[in-house]
């Protein structure tokens, strides 16, 4: 495992403003992951105003978005919410949208579970599929509970970050899964590195770009960090990726609004 100094600290948004039971059980699994990896998280409150958001994030080497039990607003991505749409978060939306505009703006690394890609998906213009079976994907099981660990493989893409990171012999990918939505078409620049092979369901996305680490799950590796050597994986390149991450110059043409 690569090993990092805890000055590494990575912004993190509580997961719902709207269930904090959910959030009391969620949340601490992030933090021990991140802490486990190296990592200082700093949880980021959805209560507050744009203003003091950016002063906790100034702070930060990298934004990790996690999951929750609400769904993105359908009319981000252009579409008509369906019955089996969940509510939206809109104090969890304003949030993400900071972390991210912060994020794509100074090249800090992402790893976005669950919610937190479709968060992302649809932040850069992709669209979602608003629920499996209803969509006709009755397949696979994607929401078999949260204590099932291996739920069903996931086919990673070659010459990916997911592919560099599961561990030798660890094919097929298992993974777990707890969710009704998924990414339907890929967000700018967002290239599609892992599926579900049975169904075709998008797993993973990553960004087109070799010099910033974004990347997004659909499954929860915080849930199988003791237990799985790819989700290790997972967070310790993150992390890695966090404390070799340097402000860019404000005047740095690599600089995106």
């Amino acid at each position: 495992m690569i090993m990092v100094g805890m000055s590494v600290k990575i912004a993190i948004p509580e997961p719902t403003s709207l269930d904090h039971a959910y959030n009391s059980r969620a949340l601490p699994q992030y933090i021990q992951a991140l802490r486990s990896a190296g990592a200082t998280p700093l949880p980021i409150p959805l209560t507050e105003p744009p203003e003091t958001v950016a002063k906790l994030l100034a702070g930060t080497n990298g934004v990790l978005l996690p999951g929750s039990r609400y769904d993105v607003d359908p009319q981000v991505y252009g579409g008509s919410r369906i019955v089996e749409c969940n509510d939206p978060d809109p104090a969890r939306a304003a949030v993400d949208e900071l972390l991210l505009q912060d994020a794509f703006n100074l090249r800090k690394p992402v790893l976005a579970i669950c919610y937190g890609i479709q968060s992302l998906n649809a932040w850069r213009s992709g669209s979602l599929v608003q629920d499996l079976p209803a969509a006709g994907l009755t397949t696979v099981n994607h929401a078999p509970g949260r204590h099932i660990e291996e739920a069903h493989p996931v086919r990673v893409a070659p010459d990916s970050r997911l592919e560099r990171l599961v561990p030798p012999n660890g094919l097929p990918v298992l993974v777990n899964s707890s969710h009704h939505q998924a990414l339907k078409d890929a967000g700018d620049n967002l290239r599609v590195t892992a599926t579900s092979p049975v169904d075709g369901v998008i797993e993973a996305v990553e960004l087109k770009a070799p010099d910033h680490f974004v990347v997004g799950v659909q499954w929860h590796p915080e849930r199988t960090y003791t237990s799985s050597a790819f989700s290790r994986a997972i967070f310790a390149a993150f992390v890695y990726e966090a404390e070799s991450w340097h402000p860019l110059p404000a005047h740095d043409p690599l600089v995106r609004a």
